[in-house]
C-alpha cells in the first residue's frame, strides 16, 4: 500500500468489504487481499468492529457482519418501505383528484 489511511477509513473498507458474506463470513487474509490492506490492520480493524457490535467472529474464524449492524440495515429498509408506502398513497389521491 502507497498511501496512508486513516484507521476510520480503514474500518469502513472492512465493514463494506463484508458486504454479501453475512452467513460464511470472510477470513483476515481475504479482507486483507479485497482491502489492499495488511493482516495486522485488519485485526486492529476487526477488533473495533466487534467491540462497537458491528461484526462478529464466527465459530469457523471468519469476520462477519453483526446482528447488530443487521438491526440497523433493516431498520432502513422498513422506514423505506413505510415511506414508499405513504408516497404510493399520496399518488393515488393525487391521480383519483386528477380524473374529477
Amino acid at each position: 500500500m502507497t498511501q496512508s489511511i486513516s484507521a476510520a477509513a480503514r474500518v469502513l473498507r472492512v465493514l463494506k468489504a463484508l458486504k454479501g458474506h453475512t452467513v460464511t463470513g470472510l477470513s483476515n487474509t481475504e479482507l486483507a487481499q479485497l482491502t489492499q490492506d495488511s493482516p495486522s490492520n485488519i485485526t486492529r480493524a476487526m477488533q473495533t468492529l466487534i467491540e462497537e457490535g458491528m461484526a462478529v467472529k464466527l465459530d469457523n474464524g471468519r469476520f462477519a457482519h453483526s446482528i447488530g449492524l443487521l438491526q440497523i440495515a433493516q431498520a432502513h429498509a422498513e422506514h423505506m418501505s413505510r415511506l414508499t408506502h405513504r408516497m404510493q398513497e399520496i399518488n393515488q389521491r393525487i391521480a383519483a383528484g386528477s380524473m374529477n
